[in-house]
């Protein structure tokens, strides 16, 4: 087979996971093509919720600026509403997504970034227009139709839609970025475990200007407990805000053995005043669609030359919005690891960690996204009373009662709001991820993690090797601050010291590696005015990190060392490892 190739890199899928991973592997100067099927990106607003480690990979790639233009800001996303319509009487609110007074100065302190509400449709152009800029290639109504590799790279198969006419591109990697029918998954040997379409959901895109019920108290779900149009497994109406206020997503679940929902303009238009409350409201529908709740994920993501990634590999329903942020960290993780193999700065062995470190995070939040469907059960216990004949009225009655029913209820009621924060303010399940492979260099001295407060709601900040490298504030040269996560990553390793660790820093000069960097904290441009970093660093001010472009601290060393050959050799010996080098760096 022929050793000239057509790109580096072929993704095939333009959603979050592939056009993350375009526009990563085109900012480090990588040959990568994309193709999509489709006309363009996205067309309806599908995923949404975007958290910290998500914006915190978005503000690495540079368009963090550019996404906060088209979100939903943070402070609007907050009061989690339970109400029997919006023009109804409220049961219940839970602050949500890190916003109440709580949890806030926990999300402050473990990231820069805010969390922020990006539909699909207006994230992905923004990772597609900047993919483009930097280099890469795009074809779309391009369809993906097979592909073969050997030992050199993979053969594509691709068909232009608009001519039937098929061509070949030749590439030394293949990214399976193409949702959850994956074609590329398949044709690789890939499996998916677990059940797919166990229970199902109606959707309805509509206008409406419902500023007057929502504006005193936002926030982007509104659940609505109403015996006239809750059905499925979470048992409750759903309004989204896309566009506060004006623009709108209506969700309620559905029996599939009925078969599909009714969406007849007149049965639409019944559901939606339903939820509102408002027995005259005109609405203008924009699109209605199905979706269904899997529970599946793949063990193994990648087969040689060919790597999968986002929804091909974790499917699952968006309950906790870990869908597209998990899609965006599998491109991160995998693009900077290709991206170093194809510039000759690694061994292939250094992509087996992709799925090493991946695949466990898709089956965490498979599992979790589901558990929360299942978390709604002891709210709708509250809300219900299952022998009345109108089980909602009854129970909303009972939970109103003075007498020992409605005090129990209203206990049982704040035990079912303190469970929903294990998806409404879960920033551990967010941030507490740990990469083990090869990729990483255990710390011998540090022990197994001990959990000091509960894994899923808290992130715990470490510079365990395996975790993200700590938020802290520093004080840049313009006396501005920066975080830590702004001074390391863009594509390179950083050696991480304190001003005690001068022979760090000057190995790192001495080896003038093209894509290793050294930060000194405490001089000037790093100051740690605060003592943020002198509070988070877990190692003395003359040990050293080294931490990978993706944030990730590869190794780190608690103590100094003697010399500069010293830390040197050690560097030396440390990167050829985690690089997966034949044999050690010059």
């Amino acid at each position: 087979m022929t050793s000239t190739f057509d790109t580096d890199v072929l993704v095939v899928g333009a959603g979050p996971m592939g056009a993350t991973t375009a526009l990563a592997l085109a900012r480090e100067g990588v040959r990568v093509q994309m193709v999509n099927r489709y006309n363009w990106t996205a067309s309806t607003p599908r995923a949404h919720i975007t958290n910290q480690r998500a914006v915190e990979v978005l503000r690495d790639l540079g368009v963090e600026p550019e996404a906060r233009q088209f979100a939903t800001p943070w402070e609007w996303m907050g009061d989690t509403l339970f109400t029997t319509s919006l023009a109804g009487p409220e049961v219940a609110r839970l602050r949500t997504w890190g916003t109440g007074d709580k949890r806030i100065g926990d999300y402050l302190q473990g990231s820069p970034c805010p969390m922020l509400d990006i539909p699909q449709d207006r994230m992905e152009p923004i990772l597609v227009k900047h993919a483009a800029a930097h280099g890469a290639v795009l074809a779309f109504n391009t369809e993906y139709v097979g592909h073969e590799q050997d030992a050199d790279g993979v053969t594509v198969t691709l068909r232009d839609l608009s001519s039937s006419r098929e061509r070949q591109v030749r590439a030394r990697y293949l990214v399976g970025a193409d949702g959850a029918r994956s074609k590329v998954l398949d044709d690789a040997g890939l499996k998916v475990e677990g059940q797919l379409a166990r229970a199902a959901t109606a959707y309805v895109l509509f206008r409406a200007d419902l500023t007057r019920y929502v504006a005193h108290r936002p926030s982007i779900l509104y659940w609505i407990v109403t015996s006239n149009a809750a059905f499925g497994e979470i048992g409750q109406g759903l309004l989204r805000a896309i566009d506060p206020w004006t623009k709108w997503i209506a969700g309620w679940g559905f029996d599939m053995a009925q078969g599909e929902p009714d969406f007849s303009p007149e049965e639409v238009l019944r559901k939606v005043r339903v939820l509102v409350g408002d027995p005259a409201l005109e609405i203008e529908v924009e699109n209605t669609s199905v979706w269904y709740v899997n529970q599946a994920h793949a063990p193994v993501y990648s087969k040689g030359r060919v790597f999968c990634g986002g929804d091909a590999v974790h499917r699952h329903p968006p309950s906790s919005g870990l869908g597209s942020n998990t899609c965006m960290q599998d491109a991160f993780n995998l693009a900077w690891k290709l991206a170093y193999v194809c510039k000759g700065h690694a061994g292939e062995r250094l992509l087996d960690s992709y799925s090493l470190e991946r695949a466990p995070v898709g089956a965490q939040i498979v599992a979790r996204a589901n558990q929360s469907r299942v978390d709604y059960a002891p709210l709708n216990a509250c809300f219900r009373n299952k022998a009345a004949a109108d089980p909602v009225a009854a129970g909303l009655a009972q939970l109103a009662d003075p007498g020992p029913e409605g005090v129990a209820r209203r206990e049982a009621l704040a035990r079912a709001l303190e469970l929903k924060n294990t998806e409404f303010n879960a920033q551990g399940v967010e941030m507490n991820q740990r990469c083990a492979s090869d990729a990483v260099i255990s710390d011998p001295q540090a022990g197994e993690e001990t959990w000091r407060r509960d894994p899923q709601l808290y992130l715990q900040a470490t510079t365990r090797p395996g975790a993200k490298i700590p938020h802290a504030w520093l004080i840049g040269k313009d006396g501005r601050r920066v975080s830590t996560l702004d001074c390391t990553g863009k594509g390179r390793f950083t050696v991480v010291t304190g001003i005690a660790g001068q022979a760090w820093a000057q190995a790192v000069q001495t080896l003038a590696l093209p894509y290793l960097d050294v930060l000194v904290i405490g001089t000037l441009g790093a100051q740690d005015v605060y003592a943020d970093w002198h509070g988070v660093r877990e190692i003395e001010e003359e040990g050293a990190l080294l931490v990978r472009p993706d944030g990730v601290v590869a190794w780190r060393r608690a103590t100094g060392v003697s010399d500069v050959q010293q830390a040197r050799s050690e560097l030396i010996a440390v990167l050829s490892k985690i690089l997966a080098m034949p044999k050690e760096l010059a």
